[in-house]
């Protein structure tokens, strides 16, 4: 009997990791005690595991969601990272991984460190820790001859900055500073979001400025002209659809002020890697940000005082299919303040090997699961949510890990 897909949720605020059985919701395994570091998300690995960071431990935990079903644990490995975790991303073979920290619960960046890991060392998995410098760095590594290179995408100033990830690992002990094998500029100030297609080993980060690309040249950066927002404002999130080769994000407009974010517009945007096709799908005012990639269908989960919405785009022929009500939030965010601070949210997930959608309900404990565009049950947890909770919705052989970065 085939495998049904697993939806794996985190409560950070609680401190709670859950699988569940879809569509029914029955529990498959728990984890109590685990803070998933809610910026780098959870990150799909080949051979169906899942990794995010515990941001209280300061842990790396790989998970393999259908491994009790067979006589596994439920927590494949654990390696120890530096906290707050910003990014977290894998080469493509999934066996080597990196995470940046970022600001965590501090107004300004005060955190150097960098984590690189390797899963399959001789004698377990082995972790390095490195100083690099400052900020709210984005990561990728792409493979090539001698090894993986690990990319940072820093903000302040603009650089994708690359270092071997064989020469971190090899670092000594007491988080050395190190030199990177090569740099190249970005625009300063507004990096915000990365991709990395494993394919042609392609980088792409988002700025205000558009989409800017390079590719690996040995152990250097070729930078190639960035890809336009195709309109007025910026994305502030990027991801791959590696079933369809798509660039996706959600380009925003409107007033700077977030205090006034349900003026906000929102676009779908999307590069077609291939063709080089690039276009924009309308979404309504308010508070989106991440978005699902499934089988057919690219969900985002709009937040306006007037009604949230679940928005269902068409993946293959973008344009919007559905638009779904969702049950409101209590402490929602509300017109004159930030959407971000104090406030509940929504997390969506979906997998390219499969149909579902889920979305959360901050505060309530709930996940309402649709079936393409249709809505198909709500589920409801032990725990609230608070935060929206995160969400990464997998299925077997699905190819997520195609997307090697943490979302």
């Amino acid at each position: 009997m085939p495998l049904a897909p697993r939806l794996l949720v985190a409560d950070q605020v609680a401190g709670s990791v859950m699988v569940l059985d879809l569509p029914g919701g029955r529990v498959t395994g728990a984890l109590e005690g685990r803070h998933l570091a809610e910026h780098a998300g959870f990150l799909a690995l080949p051979g169906g595991r899942w990794a995010f960071v515990d941001d209280l431990a300061g842990e790396l935990v790989v998970l393999d969601p259908y491994g009790p079903d067979a006589g596994r644990p439920l927590v494949a490995a654990t390696a120890p990272v530096a906290v707050p975790a910003e990014h977290l991303a894998a080469d493509p073979s999934g066996r080597r991984l990196a995470v940046t920290t970022g600001l965590g619960r501090n107004g300004q960046a005060w955190t150097d460190l960098l984590t690189v890991v390797d899963l399959g060392a001789a004698a377990g998995p082995k972790s390095v820790r490195v100083r690099t410098r400052a900020g709210e760095p984005g990561v990728t590594l792409p493979a090539g001859p001698g090894g993986p290179l690990v990319v940072l995408r820093h903000r302040e100033p603009g650089s994708l900055t690359a270092y071997r990830h064989a020469d971190l690992l090899a670092a000594a002990p007491g988080c050395p500073p190190v030199t990177p094998a090569h740099e190249t500029e970005l625009p300063d100030h507004d990096g915000h979001g990365d991709a990395h297609d494993p394919l042609t080993g392609r980088l792409f980060a988002a700025a205000g400025s558009g989409v800017h690309r390079a590719r690996r040249d040995g152990d250097r950066l070729v930078v190639e002209e960035p890809l336009p927002w195709a309109g007025p404002g910026r994305g502030y999130y990027l991801r791959l659809d590696p079933a369809r080769r798509t660039l996706w994000s959600c380009v925003r407009g409107g007033p700077a002020d977030p205090a006034r974010w349900p003026e906000w517009t929102n676009d779908a945007w999307y590069h077609a890697l291939d063709p080089g096709r690039t276009g924009r799908v309308p979404l309504g005012p308010g508070l989106v940000f991440r978005l699902a990639v499934g089988a057919r269908h690219v969900a985002f989960a709009r937040v306006h005082p007037d009604g949230d919405e679940l928005v269902v785009l068409d993946a293959a022929a973008p344009r919007v299919t559905a638009r779904r009500p969702l049950p409101p939030m209590d402490g929602a965010p509300r017109p004159g303040g930030t959407p971000w601070d104090g406030v509940q949210r929504r997390a969506v997930a979906a997998s390219p090997g499969a149909d579902l959608t889920a979305v959360t309900r901050g505060g309530h404990g709930e996940i309402h699961l649709f079936d393409g565009t249709e809505p198909l049950a709500t589920l409801t947890l032990p725990i609230p949510l608070d935060d929206g909770g995160h969400l990464a919705l997998t299925s077997p052989d699905d190819g997520a890990w195609a997307d090697p970065v943490g979302r």
